[in-house]
């Protein structure tokens, strides 16, 4: 992993502790759940994939009707929220007809727990978007751009340095080394450093995001994303860890903890721009609230006991709640011109 100096860029760190065939963290360990190191919202609530139905059946009805089209979740967890949208899909079925169900992962470890969950469901499992039909095709994930690998730089005295990771011994610990700006302004095809100080992108990012916006632009379709993210305009340092609901440093137990990052909306609204693509995005309170989550909840909550409804809206709280995962969650919609759907997006 390491070069003859002993550091890599950090991207290609978290790459290796979250993707190693043999070591990452996704590819040898189930993070999803109460026993895991995080909850995602689809094991919060079955409502919330409900609410995630309702927005493809109804984005279908009004762009695609009638036609045969590609449902892909673009890694899928345990595959709760396939499940669910699977579950909700059978009640309408001309659409479940039209549906071919896809999931697009590279962990074997994750195929395995998603083939247990969706084992009596017709899904279809790639590695590479490549292998995709022609069909239109709506993508969605849920806390996919998160884990994806991040570069960081800094601006130190008018000049700009990449962070590394670099290893002494069995110890890791982060170092400055300078670098040419202009060459990873090139390499994204758009300025990031101007009024900048420290920078936070994802090439990783960019080339997904342009592989899908090469699929909808040829086939149609749209994408959607839900993930932690922030709205400002001066990028800041978002690197995290987690292992057992707790925050630790990136750094320790190389492996056995999740690494992530808060997606920045003002930056994904530039790469947007430079594929041609246009973006609207929601506070995940406000989009499931527009879906009708709460409706939902009272008529899921019919003929139950009392506790059991506390429980079903304890849940639904707990995804809109603006101190909780209401306000730091967004959704992301992104879709070519003249696709513009305000549901959920008002």
């Amino acid at each position: 992993m390491f070069n003859n100096k002993n550091k890599i860029p950090l991207d290609k760190f978290i790459n290796h502790a979250l993707y190693n065939p043999n070591k990452g963290y996704y590819m040898q360990k189930k993070p999803f759940g109460y026993d895991g190191d995080f909850i995602t919202a689809p094991n919060i609530s079955i409502v919330f994939s409900e609410m995630i139905f309702v927005w493809l059946f109804s984005y279908w009805e009004n762009f695609l009707k009638n036609k045969k089209i590609n449902i892909v979740e673009l890694g899928a967890g345990n595959g709760e929220l396939m499940f669910q949208i699977i579950n909700s899909a059978k009640k309408f079925n001309e659409f479940y007809q039209k549906c071919e169900f896809i999931i697009l992962e590279k962990s074997k470890k994750l195929i395995k727990v998603q083939k247990n969950k969706l084992k009596k469901d017709k899904v279809k499992w790639l590695n590479e978007l490549k292998n995709l039909n022609n069909r239109p095709t709506i993508f969605f994930g849920n806390e996919f751009l998160d884990a994806l690998p991040i570069k960081q730089f800094i601006k130190l005295d008018n000049d700009w340095f990449e962070k590394y990771v670099q290893k002494k011994g069995r110890k890791y610990n982060f170092v400055n080394v300078r670098c040419d700006i202009r060459k990873i302004e090139n390499k994204l095809n758009f300025k990031v450093s101007k009024n900048q100080h420290f920078l936070e992108v994802s090439f990783e990012e960019l080339k997904i995001i342009k592989k899908l916006n090469s699929i909808i632009s040829k086939q149609k379709g749209c994408i959607l994303f839900i993930d932690y993210a922030h709205l400002n305009n001066k990028m800041f340092d978002t690197l995290q860890a987690v292992k057992e609901h707790k925050k630790i440093s990136a750094l320790s137990e190389i492996g056995s903890v999740d690494i992530s990052h808060v997606v920045n909306i003002p930056y994904l609204k530039k790469v947007a721009k430079k594929l041609n693509l246009y973006l609207d995005f929601n506070t995940q309170r406000n989009f499931l609230l527009d879906l009708g989550i709460m409706k939902r909840a009272e008529i899921l909550s019919q003929k139950k006991t009392f506790l059991e409804k506390a429980n079903i809206f304890y849940r639904v709280n707990r995804l809109i709640d603006s101190k909780q995962m209401g306000e730091l969650f967004k959704v992301i919609h992104l879709y070519k011109k003249n696709k513009k759907f305000s549901l959920g997006f008002k």
